[in-house]
């Protein structure tokens, strides 16, 4: 491992909270290696150099758009989906009868699938959820993938992981040899590029938070810390989803953990709801 990959790797966990291995040089300067021509730098230690200053927010942007992971698909890991469906929303819909508005926060929405996944979901329980205020807020490092996300527009080979042929239909229409997500299903997720080591403060409280497959890319420290901050954004009686290999134990003292794998609740609530 070069000097300079040890500085970038510091440099890029304060910035992202993401922790590169040692062993990923190799992997990380391929993927910036168009950065570098982008931006015409003449080598990873000049790229280092640049992002130490944080003057130069495109090459910043840049940099995190091609180290990002964006890897996902429509009712990814469907357990979590089915979860929500059957039990988490039910719950909620008793639970804030009185007010009658849920808020719904997708932490790394990636290129949107799974945003648009719990919209479609939502929009199949309106019966129950008629006269509701429904809002959903999906966020990412990437700007990039936000874009794509916005723009709501995926590949035959994007829409064929996951959705049924009747969902495709449903919410989807022919875009050229694309498919795109209908207007008012769109309309109804604010999309947004979000830092997770960033101020909730702004963002309000959450019902549920998605923040799936993401946290195992942090150091032990800083995931503790974003816990600490996803605990403090959800309202009493709230969940936090994670993947399904994820866990919120380091954050005991915020979290209880239900029967289904990767659902978390507040110890504000009490008692705490049993998951089937």
């Amino acid at each position: 491992m070069t000097l300079a990959f040890a500085r970038f790797r510091r440099q890029i966990a304060l910035v992202t909270g993401i922790a590169f291995g040692a062993d990923k040089q190799y992997l990380v300067e391929s993927r910036l290696a168009p950065v570098m021509r982008t931006h015409n730098l003449s080598g990873f230690a000049d790229l280092t150099e640049a992002f130490e200053r944080r003057d130069n927010g495109s090459l910043a942007q840049d940099v995190i758009d091609a180290l990002t992971t964006n890897e996902t698909f429509f009712f990814r890991d469907r357990t979590p989906f089915e979860t929500f469906r059957t039990t988490i929303l039910p719950s909620l819909i008793a639970a804030r009868a009185q007010e009658r508005r849920l808020r719904f926060w997708c932490a790394a929405c990636s290129t949107g699938q799974e945003a648009y996944s719990l919209a479609m979901l939502l929009e199949n329980e309106s019966a129950s959820l008629r006269g509701w205020s429904l809002d959903i807020l999906a966020t990412d490092l990437s700007t990039r993938a936000v874009e794509t996300a916005r723009n709501g527009r995926y590949s035959q080979f994007e829409v064929q992981r996951g959705l049924s042929t009747g969902l495709l239909l449903r919410h989807f229409h022919r875009d050229g040899a694309s498919w795109r997500v209908n207007e008012h299903l769109r309309a109804r997720i604010d999309f947004r590029a979000f830092n997770l080591l960033s101020d909730y403060a702004a963002l309000g409280a959450f019902d549920v938070i998605f923040c799936r497959n993401v946290l195992m890319y942090f150091e032990p420290e800083t995931k503790r810390a974003v816990l600490a901050r996803l605990a403090d954004a959800l309202s009493d009686g709230g969940y936090l989803v994670l993947g399904a290999t994820e866990t919120a134990a380091e954050a005991g003292a915020f979290f209880s953990q239900t029967t289904a794998n990767g659902v978390w609740q507040t110890r504000r609530a009490q008692p705490q709801l049993r998951l089937a």
